[in-house]
C-alpha cells in the first residue's frame, strides 16, 4: 500500500469517535436541568469512580464520523447539546466535535471529570468541571490548573458521598474562590448521602452553591440511555 494510501486511512480513523450512545432525553444535572437535552455519550474514561453510574461507557460502542454525529444529533431538532461519557476529552477529535456543533448554533456544554486540560475547549461551550472528592476514589487526578481557565458561564460540581466530601469541598471553594468564578454545584452521591442531610449542611452553613438531584433518576431509575 502507497504511503498516499496509508496517510488517507489514517486521516480516516483520525475523524471518528467511539460513541456508547445518542439520546434525546431531560437533562437532569447542571443548571439545565429539566431541558429537552442531545446527549452524545463518548465511550472510555481513565477514571474510575466509585459511584460511577455509566460504568456502561467504559468499553464497546461503536465508531461514527463526526458527520454522522452531527446528522443524528440534527435529527432530534434540538436546542441544546451535552457531550459527555465516560470522559469525553479522553478522545482528542471531540475538541473538533465540539466546536462543530457550536457552529451548527446549538447551545452546547460538555461534562468533564476535570482529570483532562480543557485549554482547548471552544470557549463558546459551556464547561461541567466535575472535581473529584477524596469519597470518590480520584481525588489525586484532579487538575487544578484547569480552574484559571474557566469562564463565568462554566459551573463545578462536587459530588459528595458523605461529610468529609462536603467539609473538603468548601475547602476548595475557599482555597481557589471558586464561587466567584463560576457557579459551583453540590451533588449527593445517589443512594449514598441523603440530599436532605445535603440541603441542611448547605443552608446551616450558609455555602454559596447550588445543590442538585439527578433528576433522570428520579424519573426513570438507573435505566441508561435516558
Amino acid at each position: 500500500m502507497s504511503s498516499q494510501l496509508l496517510q488517507v486511512k489514517s486521516n480516516k480513523t483520525k475523524e471518528e469517535l467511539r460513541i456508547t450512545e445518542i439520546f434525546y432525553s431531560i437533562q437532569g444535572e447542571t443548571s439545565r436541568t429539566g431541558l429537552p437535552t442531545v446527549f452524545v455519550r463518548l465511550t472510555g474514561c481513565p477514571l474510575r469512580c466509585g459511584y460511577c453510574d455509566s460504568a456502561y461507557a467504559f468499553n464497546g460502542g461503536k465508531k461514527y464520523s463526526l458527520a454522522e454525529i452531527e446528522a443524528k444529533v440534527a435529527s432530534y431538532k434540538p436546542n441544546h447539546v451535552v457531550v459527555t461519557g465516560g470522559e469525553p476529552l479522553a478522545q482528542k477529535l471531540c475538541i473538533k466535535l465540539l466546536k462543530n456543533l457550536c457552529d451548527l448554533d446549538y447551545d452546547v456544554s460538555i461534562e468533564t471529570s476535570g482529570a483532562m486540560d480543557i485549554s482547548e475547549v471552544d470557549p463558546r461551550v459551556d464547561i461541567v468541571l466535575d472535581l473529584k472528592t477524596p469519597g470518590s476514589g480520584e481525588k489525586y487526578r484532579n487538575l487544578y490548573t484547569n480552574i484559571q481557565l474557566l469562564k463565568t458561564t462554566d459551573e463545578v460540581k462536587f459530588v459528595l458521598c458523605d461529610y468529609g466530601d462536603y467539609l473538603w469541598a468548601i475547602s476548595i471553594i475557599e482555597e481557589y474562590s471558586l464561587d466567584r468564578i463560576a457557579s459551583v454545584l453540590f451533588s449527593p452521591s445517589h443512594g449514598q448521602l441523603d440530599p436532605t442531610n445535603l440541603a441542611d449542611w448547605i443552608v446551616r452553613d450558609n455555602i454559596p452553591v447550588r445543590l442538585q438531584v439527578q433528576l433522570h433518576k428520579y424519573l426513570w431509575g438507573d435505566v441508561e440511555g435516558k
